[in-house]
């Protein structure tokens, strides 16, 4: 078995979670991945874990980029006046899945790009090596700067989910 099909094989799983936890579409993650592993076995780099991930943090990032774009598209055409009930009722329940999701992601937002990569990376199973390797910081720090960027997602949470409720209750 050739390395890079190993890789494929021992990491796709990883790099769509990673890539999930960006761009927060569980279908758009796996085809991000392909597109990720397409590109590996057509340009064979020299250290492929880590440009697999560089790969797909690019990748992340230019779909966001793409969905903020479709998203100032659909602002504009959910102010249609004929939409059906059960349209509504389902865009309902899309609408707060989207809540969530993006309360999770405003929360990564308030961290540092550095806290954040370390967050992805270890949560798409990078061993602490990989993730000293893909971040620049030495292996010794990657578990404090983990410890601390776990510890201040938390923190972003349950401040934006007070304040939240906080609003909720002023605006009652």
């Amino acid at each position: 078995m050739d390395e890079l099909e190993k890789l494929y094989q021992t990491t796709y799983g990883a790099v769509v979670r990673f890539l999930y936890r960006k761009v927060w579409d569980a279908d758009r993650a796996e085809d991000l991945a392909q597109e990720v592993f397409m590109r590996l076995f057509q340009h064979r780099p020299e250290k492929p874990r880590a440009w697999v991930f560089a790969v797909a943090a690019n990748l992340a990032r230019d779909e966001a980029r793409a969905a903020i774009r479709r998203r100032k598209h659909l602002t504009l055409m959910t102010n249609d006046p004929g939409q059906a009930p059960s349209r509504i009722a389902a865009a309902d329940e899309v609408v707060e899945h989207d809540e969530q999701m993006a309360a999770v992601q405003d929360a990564l937002g308030t961290l540092t790009r550095r806290d954040q990569e370390v967050l992805l990376l270890w949560d798409a199973g990078l061993s602490y090596p990989e993730i000293a390797q893909q971040t620049g910081l030495a292996i010794g720090a990657v578990g404090t700067t983990l410890a601390r960027a776990r510890r201040r997602l938390v923190d972003a949470y349950d401040r934006q989910h007070s304040d939240d409720s906080r609003g909720h209750a002023a605006h009652s």
